[in-house]
């Protein structure tokens, strides 16, 4: 199986992406290409090799021509929908939108359709998102793993004024993601990057078992005290088995019909459950009870805990963290 690791030693961005992406071999003319399947003008792409820390890594630039216009989260999804796109790269990148304006929408109060973006932001991100989907699927891997993100300290200027690091939409797409706290004055996890890491990322922690055949780095802007780059890596899966933590969670739920139960667990198995399933119990009154058990990934727990409040009747959820091997190929 062939797999990608974020290697996060310096933060991620949406151009640190693009730029190790190209930097591992992604051809940057096939990139852009492609990228013109995107109703979008008025923008142009470039790429150059610089030096960070001491390390050769490639950064990628985009221009835009500022018009003062402000898109919506719609607009956004309109422009994928509406490209010449690979099907799978369309679901992709529209996943990262998502989760970026869900996350934008609960920090101010808005509708998800109602999130902005302005316009040099809404085409960087565009670029960065959908480039990054283009480009795991040029290199056709399978899975990508992620590192713990390290939060960067301090203030960041945004459009809505100063905000503390990490930036509250950042931290809010990061929710059930291993995070810490390095010493930099600086914001090393974008919203984008963060939005990136978590969509396209099936695993965090430490890196896998594997047997690596390509290493690229993405240049960020500044010069910080530390190499400011993104290392990505590709290879063969080489585990016998693959572990993983995983979150199991189990809740008495009312006996309903079947077919109504059915549902549910299939609503939660599109909310990212690996695995869901009932049994029948005994209380200590006599009566019976249905409980409903749930097992997906640890960064999927409370997406999947506010899903069990939503769809049931259950009061309280039980929560077990359990590591999973599964079958070597």
């Amino acid at each position: 199986m062939k797999i990608a690791y974020f290697d996060c030693f310096s933060g991620i961005s949406g151009a640190k992406v693009l730029g190790a992406l190209l930097d591992i071999g992604v051809d940057f003319d096939t990139l852009r290409s492609e990228l013109e399947k995107l109703p979008l003008t008025d923008y142009t792409m470039a790429a150059k090799e610089v030096t960070r820390g001491g390390l050769s890594a490639t950064k990628i630039s985009i221009k835009t021509v500022d018009k003062g216009l402000v898109r919506t989260f719609g607009n956004i999804r309109q422009i994928i929908e509406e490209s010449g796109l690979d099907p799978s790269v369309k679901k992709e990148s529209l996943a990262v939108f998502q989760s970026l304006a869900e996350a934008k929408a609960k920090i101010n109060r808005k509708n998800v359709e109602a999130v902005h973006f302005h316009e040099v932001g809404a085409i960087d991100s565009v670029v960065d998102i959908v480039g990054t989907a283009i480009g795991f699927n040029l290199l056709k891997v399978s899975r990508i793993y992620c590192s713990p993100l390290p939060m960067g300290i301090g203030m960041v200027r945004t459009d809505h004024g100063m905000l503390p690091l990490p930036s509250p939409v950042t931290l809010e797409i990061l929710s059930g993601v291993p995070i810490y706290t390095c010493d930099i004055q600086a914001e090393l996890v974008t919203p984008t990057g963060a939005a990136i890491a978590r969509s396209f990322s099936h695993v965090f922690g430490n890196m896998p078992k594997m047997t690596a055949d390509q290493i690229g780095y993405g240049a960020g802007r500044a010069e910080l005290n530390i190499p400011n780059v993104l290392r990505l890596i590709t290879g063969e899966l080489t585990s016998v088995g693959e572990t993983m933590l995983v979150t199991h969670i189990s809740a008495q739920v009312e006996k309903v019909d079947q077919k109504i139960m059915t549902k549910i667990m299939n609503e939660l198995l599109a909310e990212g459950a690996t695995d869901a399933w009932t049994r029948l119990i005994t209380s200590t009154d006599g009566s019976e009870q249905k409980e409903l058990n749930i097992v997906g990934p640890v960064e999927k727990e409370e997406i999947l805990i506010e899903c069990v409040f939503a769809r049931t009747t259950a009061n309280d959820v039980w929560i077990n963290r359990q590591s999973r091997r599964s079958r070597g190929k």
